[in-house]
């Protein structure tokens, strides 16, 4: 993979955002957008332990898709406060995966405002991410393709992102929004996988009070160097494909690959993983 390090500004104002990353959709990290924000200086895991720690939340690991297993359903739940325990005693593969923050934690809404970057953003769809050290997610793209703003709290976290242009050196699974889950993007086997030194893209390594945004439909792999959490808010695709494929995602894909997986069981997954290898191994040079 040939992977540029994402600019980093430590402010930009909308007008400079929109010309130089919104419209040419290219990733930057900002590093002082959220000083003002109360979560700049509360949010890290002992505060969301205490306004949290009864929350029930779903847990999700990196074990591969088995049939059997529903659109997004999570492996474990636990209660937040045992999660957070474990998160700072030992490394662990759980994470929380899009968890709402207005429906969960309503009083947290007062420790964060929604930033003007020049685009509008939808305002009911904050999302808490959470994972311990050396936990990541499988390579993906968001089924809304939208455009991403990723604000990062405590601890380090390392990103690789790929435009959509990229998919064909990516070994992507037929029907979802994943890579070949036997990837491992922070250290790949190009001889397992020979297509992705063909793969140009970006990294980016977040601390807290990073902003990172992420153009639409955007390949990214997220892995938590320390534990930590981040929240992401977004902004439905500007490109008329975008959104037609987006809406493809959300009301057909989606559907037919939970039916499938009913129909066909697990030889419909390992049906798509060789397909993944078969299609991409073209384009290997």
């Amino acid at each position: 993979m040939k992977l540029t390090e994402v600019p980093k500004v430590d402010k930009i104002t909308k007008e400079d955002f929109i010309a130089h990353y919104f419209k040419p959709q290219k990733p930057v990290v900002i590093s002082r957008a959220i000083e003002d924000w109360p979560a700049f200086t509360k949010w890290n895991l002992d505060y969301m332990k205490a306004v949290a720690g009864d929350k029930i939340v779903p847990l999700y690991d990196d074990r591969p898709v088995q049939h059997e297993d529903g659109f997004n359903e999570p492996h474990a739940k636990m209660k937040m406060r045992d999660y957070i325990d474990l998160l700072q005693r030992e490394p662990t593969r759980f994470r929380i995966f899009l968890w709402n923050v207005l429906k969960e934690v309503p009083e947290l809404q007062k420790d964060y405002t929604y930033p003007d970057f020049g685009i509008k953003l939808m305002k009911k769809l904050p999302m808490l991410f959470f994972g311990g050290r050396d936990s990541y997610t499988f390579m993906h793209y968001d089924i809304d393709l939208g455009n991403i703003f990723h604000f990062h709290f405590e601890g380090e976290k390392e990103c690789i992102l790929f435009p959509q242009s990229e998919t064909k050196y990516l070994y992507k699974v037929p029907h979802s929004l994943i890579t070949h889950e036997e990837i491992d993007f922070s250290d790949p086997d190009y001889e397992k996988w020979p297509a992705l030194k063909n793969a140009k893209g970006f990294k980016a390594s977040l601390s807290h009070g990073d902003v990172l945004y992420m153009p639409e439909g955007y390949w990214h792999y997220m892995k938590y160097v320390t534990p930590g959490f981040s929240m992401s808010l977004r902004a439905i695709p500007r490109n008329p494909k975008n959104l037609a494929k987006a809406f493809y995602n959300i009301l057909f894909m989606r559907f037919f690959d939970v039916f499938m997986r009913k129909i066909k069981g697990q030889k419909w997954i390992d049906e798509k993983n060789q397909k993944a290898i078969v299609r991409t191994n073209r384009y290997n040079s």
